[in-house]
């Protein structure tokens, strides 16, 4: 059995740290919000966030950092990724030197352009930052629906132990050494998935969708190779597969958001009736800037940038994108 700390208690701290304590795991869940702690030790219910997912009555809510953090085995990082900085800033007195802290966030750091990992080793010098990730909505995988995911790490020991604690029957982990690919293809998908939801917002259909989620992938997968991650995770469950279930869901904030901007609501409202952080938006425009930065073509990401912030109405974004300069498909590929 392990003791793990799991800082934050919305939809997907829930969902995992019920995943550990039905694992068999001794599991403390920390909360930024008194009220909130209090509603989940006495319903053992995350009614807004994550309502009829029921949390085992071992563990234990609390608000208190310095308990959640010390003389744990792991950390699960769950906080929202534009608060992961701060958030580590506020974790770092309390981490020993070697414990592990594991990202379950999906983002870039819009002013470093920096993966999120990267953001927990600045600020936490002294930690193992490791990361977990894939399609994996929240709503699913608290209702034990069957799910799969990656976990990254740096050596094959964190990762295959990163894995052993989580995996069930109904939770698989793979590992992988990509830790940047990973974090790129789940910060990256969020954006796409702006995309296609208002494409959907917009009346369009399944044609317009395997468009876009295939165009898309082509997209990450040019920026995270130019970056230093490798095709074969693009290619896998943090890439396309994330990308696809994203694309797809309804349990996807980034898709209902681009519905609501397809039909013809600004950012700000539909962010504001989603009400939780829509993630595609802060990584918007860090995937814009390092696009530029590697000389990488992303016309999705471009168009849906011109959409949230110049106002672009999303019909014609797309209409830019269908009357674009012919391409080949597989530049690579020769001609007889």
């Amino acid at each position: 059995m392990a003791k793990a700390g799991v800082i934050g208690s919305g939809s997907w701290g829930t969902a995992l740290a019920r995943v550990l304590s039905k694992n068999g795991h001794e599991v403390t869940l920390w909360s930024r919000r008194e009220e909130e702690s209090r509603m989940l030790r006495e319903e053992r219910e995350n009614k807004s966030k994550l309502p009829g997912v029921k949390l085992p009555d071992d563990i234990l809510c609390t608000t208190d950092l310095e308990q959640t953090v010390e003389g744990k085995d792991i950390l699960v990082l769950a906080t929202a990724s534009p608060s992961i900085r701060s958030m580590a800033k506020k974790m770092a007195p309390y981490v020993a030197a070697g414990q592990l802290i594991v990202d379950v966030s999906k983002g870039i750091e819009e002013s470093t352009l920096m993966i999120l990992t990267d953001v927990i080793a600045q600020e936490i010098p002294q930690c193992r930052a490791a990361v977990l990730s894939g399609p994996s909505h929240a709503e699913e995988v608290g209702r034990d629906i069957p799910t799969t995911v990656v976990a990254g790490a740096k050596d094959r020991e964190t990762a295959e132990y990163i894995q052993n604690l989580f995996m069930n029957k109904v939770f698989r982990v793979y590992t992988s050494p990509d830790m940047l690919g990973i974090e790129l293809g789940g910060a990256l998908k969020n954006v796409i998935a702006l995309a296609a939801g208002a494409a959907d917002g917009l009346g369009c259909g399944d044609n317009t969708k395997a468009a876009l989620i295939t165009r898309g992938i082509a997209e990450m997968s040019r920026l995270g190779v130019a970056m230093g991650g490798h095709i074969e995770t693009f290619n896998g469950l943090t890439g396309i597969g994330d990308l696809i279930v994203t694309c797809a869901s309804m349990h996807s904030r980034n898709r209902r958001a681009g519905i609501l901007i397809g039909q013809g609501k600004t950012m700000q409202e539909a962010m504001d009736e989603v009400k939780m952080v829509v993630e595609g938006v802060n990584s918007a425009k860090a995937a814009k800037t390092l696009a530029e930065k590697y000389g990488i073509d992303m016309p999705i990401v471009q168009e849906v940038n011109q959409v949230l912030f110049e106002d672009k109405p999303a019909r014609e974004a797309l209409a830019d994108l269908m009357l674009r300069d012919k391409k080949i498909e597989h530049p690579e590929l020769p001609w007889k």
